[in-house]
């Protein structure tokens, strides 16, 4: 007889294309899900994956056991949704995700007053740049800059924010400005600087980064300019806007959770708070506070 539970390894071992990753995922060892697939295998009376040097292959068998997997998963986390929808007291444990640099400017300070006034409510800090699935509560609250949020997520647009071309102090005072070329830190696996920026001055790139801190720490240290968020560029003491470069515009920022999550107490009253903690931030994304602007907890 199956064991349902076997279906979770060959569902994520056709997710990841073979044993290892589907055993990082699961959180086990790869000779854990090899035995449970072939014991799937052997309930099932069919091969489900064909064990190739390339990895592990759906056979016909097998995908149709990975769409089996999947509905049952998916119910598992319509059930998860539904019964946690039901909770009715400010009490218990909310996941929040949210990108690192935007915990660290200004979340954590939000989440500390939030918990001080609402101390049933446990937070879960989730920082991470990837969107967590909020179907499968991965998280239950996401604070995002995004153009489009999923469909199934409900919540509000707070504002655009906006970015400008930063540099530090030191490097400004040697930069001849004008019409020289402006040493540039690029992002890897983002699109080239704005047009208005570069319709300004040349351009000349001295260093390439795939990470926004490191960014940060490159501008910093003198390397170069870089485009960056005005909350974050702005809350530097070390840092400066490039003179005469002009504003551009960046991701919304938006408060999401699930549909079927929203009207939950200790979801509903944390949505609301943040909210307004954000919005009373809002002249500082949208680049027009930068005297007085609050100063960065980890750059200071």
């Amino acid at each position: 007889m199956l064991d349902w539970n076997d279906l979770r390894f060959v569902l994520e071992c056709a997710r990841h294309g073979g044993t290892s990753g589907a055993a990082r995922s699961l959180g086990v060892n790869h000779a854990t899900v090899a035995r449970r697939i072939a014991a799937a295998e052997e309930a099932l009376g069919a091969r489900l994956f064909d064990r190739l040097p390339s990895g592990y292959v759906p056979t016909e068998a097998g995908l149709d056991a990975v769409k089996t997997a999947e509905m049952m998963e998916a119910l598992q986390d319509d059930l998860c949704r539904q019964i946690g929808a039901r909770d009715t007291e400010l009490r218990g444990t909310l996941r929040v995700t949210a990108s690192q640099l935007l915990f660290q400017f200004c979340l954590a300070e939000i989440v500390r007053d939030f918990s001080a006034l609402y101390p049933e409510i446990k937070i879960e800090l989730i920082a991470t740049n990837t969107s967590l699935n909020l179907a499968r509560r991965e998280a239950d609250v996401a604070i995002r800059f995004s153009k489009d949020p999923p469909e199934a997520l409900v919540g509000r647009r707070l504002f655009e924010q906006r970015g400008a071309v930063f540099a530090s102090k030191k490097f400004l005072e040697n930069d001849p400005g004008a019409d020289a070329p402006l040493d540039w830190i690029r992002f890897a696996h983002w699109p080239g600087p704005p047009a208005e920026v570069k319709a300004v001055r040349p351009l000349r790139p001295k260093l390439t980064v795939d990470d926004k801190s490191a960014a940060i720490g490159a501008v910093r240290a003198g390397i170069g300019a870089t485009r960056l968020a005005c909350f974050l560029g702005d809350s530097d003491p070390d840092l400066a806007r490039v003179p005469n470069m002009p504003l551009f515009a960046q991701l919304p920022l938006w408060v999401l959770t699930h549909a079927d999550l929203r009207d939950v107490p200790r979801i509903r009253v944390f949505l609301d708070f943040v909210t307004q903690r954000l919005l009373d931030l809002k002249p500082l994304f949208q680049g027009e506070a930068k005297e007085g602007a609050p100063k960065h907890p980890v750059l200071d």
